[in-house]
């Protein structure tokens, strides 16, 4: 996929919401990490905006976090 400025805005937004929800639970990020089965670094990454995680991800990171993957998109297109 190519990177654009729109697309950088939604990986933002989306690592934004990981943070936010994932600081709601009090999970550190390396609890996150094996959680979902993901390392503790990309869990970094994503929630700065580094990584564009891919659908099974999401669904990965949303279960750790209890939350549907709707809730981890919710909003970034009108943030």
């Amino acid at each position: 996929m190519k990177t654009t400025p729109e697309t950088v805005k939604y990986v933002r937004r989306f690592g934004q919401r990981v943070r936010l929800i994932r600081q709601q639970n009090e999970l550190s990020q390396e609890e996150l990490a094996d959680r979902a089965g993901v390392h503790r670094t990309y869990i970094g990454m994503v929630e700065r905006g580094e990584k564009n995680a891919t659908i099974v991800t999401i669904v990965k990171i949303s279960g750790a976090l209890g939350v549907p993957a709707t809730e981890l998109v919710r909003e970034i297109e009108d943030a």
